[in-house]
């Protein structure tokens, strides 16, 4: 394997600053979601997010620290598994409408040589719940080749199309959370196929990740809504942690961002 490339990472919350690291986790009961195939929709668009601040570029992992599990990893991970970083990017935060989270990573285009894609690519979708863990967590985890995509991830009032502008129908939830990937794209080089390889069906059920859906991918942009909980239990401010992990998996050098929605609420 060929030498890992040095990136620049900034992170910003709009309500002043990201949660301090929590390293001492131990996520080994992860309930796996059922993951036939998924794919993504074609518009796209760009968001809006405050300025950004410094932060380091790189997080060796803790000792005392586990990697999220999701789908394709329960506790023990799978033999072959190899963490090469992990960290916490916003830790237990609401990130409301107003307020997005954003973390940008700075990646050489093309990624890759061809016929890779020239940017990160979207190479599965995982869903895990973790109800004995403190707090216990519902998690939605995204996995890219070729490096860390930046992303938005925000509370809206309705899930947008990209493109369209038209509202993406999310029956059933009592909130919406919308993860904008920039930088990044969730088809191949000539367009006509996804590159997503497995992804759970969009409805999860889980207590807080009760479903998804895709909102765009197009020119460097991919978009998804996340709805949290039922609307007959709304609950105003969840609180969501997201991770960055590095690792070889299965033979594939791949980039996951891991979405984690508190499910205390829900307990």
């Amino acid at each position: 394997m060929g030498a890992i490339n040095t990136r620049k990472i900034h992170v910003s919350v709009g309500n002043g600053g990201a949660g301090m690291l929590a390293l001492l986790l131990a996520l080994t009961a992860c309930t796996p979601s059922t993951p036939p195939s998924g794919g993504a929709s074609p518009p796209a668009a760009t968001s809006t997010a405050p300025s950004t601040t410094p932060a380091s570029s790189t997080a060796a992992p803790s000792a005392s620290a586990t990697v999220p599990a999701d789908t394709d990893e329960t506790a023990p991970p799978h033999a072959g598994v190899k963490v090469i970083s992990s960290r916490i990017t916003l830790d237990w935060t609401w990130p409301g409408p107003g307020r997005p989270f954003k973390a940008t990573h700075e990646n050489p285009v093309p990624v890759a040589p061809p016929p890779a894609a020239p940017l990160p690519a979207l190479y599965a979708i995982g869903a895990g719940s973790h109800p004995a863990e403190t707090p216990p967590f519902d998690q939605m985890s995204f996995r890219f080749l070729g490096g860390f995509p930046g992303y938005d991830i925000e509370f809206v009032p309705e899930l947008i199309a990209d493109g369209s502008g038209l509202p993406v129908p999310m029956p059933g939830t009592g909130a919406i959370l919308k993860v904008v990937f920039h930088g990044a794209q969730a088809h191949t080089a000539d367009g006509t196929a996804s590159t997503i390889t497995r992804a759970p069906g969009p409805a999860i059920g889980y207590p807080a990740l009760t479903s998804y859906a895709p909102a765009g991918d197009f020119e460097g942009v991919v978009s998804y809504g996340i709805g949290v909980g039922r609307p007959v239990d709304p609950v105003p401010e969840t609180k969501v942690r997201v991770w960055e992990v590095e690792k070889i998996e299965r033979g594939q050098h791949v980039y996951v961002i891991a979405v984690q929605l508190d499910a205390t609420f829900w307990k």
